[in-house]
């Protein structure tokens, strides 16, 4: 008799650790960037204080902006090593894959529907497309940081091979990625991924690496579908985190959370000098 699936794997440890490295130096470079913006306010002051001044905040934020885009290279080195190139269409464009498809413009017009009450929710596989959404305006924001962050680490450097004009664009660029990466994240990402009814008190799945069954069957039905009739359910049967774990992770999210909220919110009356 096999035994029974109440928690399945959804992320691996490289997953989780990709994860967690991002979510440091995003936060970071959030912190240290808004003490530089606001460095003008009795805000931004105190911010700065906390880092040792202008000069050591700075530097902190060139090497987190270092860190997060090596980061950024080897989760593209992992991701091209998992494609099974045997199979490339499958592979980039199957169920499996964070590539959107046209299945994902029906999931989100079905969706809309069970919005306004007039049709049943999407059944989602493994991802939906907000999470693709998600995964994938990060992974063109960070590029769009490194590079117009490079420049603006050393203006000298930088109009030596470029037109002065590309390091007020780089400014603009910058701050406005920043200024939204922010804000999305604190607002859509944090708080509607982890203060659903569904989900909430957290999305425990990115920091256990795992979800309960029984969740799984609400939110992605076509998934636990999919993996039953290709008789895989039982090979990502897990147990469920210990207590000592869950402690620490939720320690840490509703650290990350508050955070992100207080820089949001305390930032709202000096957005007015977010300028290039």
């Amino acid at each position: 008799m096999s035994a029974v699936v109440t928690h399945v794997r959804r992320f691996t440890p490289v997953d989780r650790l990709m994860h967690l490295l991002l979510v440091v130096t995003f936060m970071t470079l959030a912190v240290t960037g808004a003490a530089r913006a606001f460095g003008e306010t009795d805000w931004g002051r105190q911010l700065l204080w906390l880092f040792g001044g202008h000069q050591r905040a700075n530097t902190i934020h060139i090497i987190a902006g270092w860190v997060m885009t090596a980061g950024f290279v080897v989760h593209i080195v992992v991701v091209l090593a998992r494609v099974d190139w045997r199979q490339p269409v499958r592979a980039l464009f199957g169920p499996d894959s964070l590539v959107p498809t046209w299945r994902d413009l029906g999931d989100f017009a079905r969706q809309l529907g069970w919005f306004l009450g007039l049709a049943r929710p999407a059944p989602f596989d493994r991802w939906s497309y907000q999470e693709k959404f998600d995964y994938w305006a990060v992974f063109w924001g960070i590029p769009i940081l490194f590079i117009t962050g490079v420049m603006l680490a050393d203006p000298v450097a930088a109009s030596r091979w470029l037109p002065g004009w590309t390091l007020n664009v780089a400014v603009l660029l910058h701050r406005a990625e920043a200024v939204l990466a922010v804000v999305y994240i604190v607002v859509i990402h944090l708080l509607f991924g982890h203060f659903r009814r569904s989900t909430f008190p957290l999305n425990e799945s990115m920091f256990s690496g795992q979800v309960a069954l029984g969740h799984l069957e609400h939110e992605k039905p076509a998934w636990v579908e999919r993996l039953r009739r290709d008789e895989r359910l039982a090979s990502l049967a897990v147990a469920a985190p210990l207590l000592w774990f869950r402690l620490i992770y939720f320690a840490f999210a509703y650290a990350v959370i508050g955070l992100g909220l207080y820089l949001v919110v305390t930032a709202l009356p000096y957005s007015h000098l977010i300028h290039g």
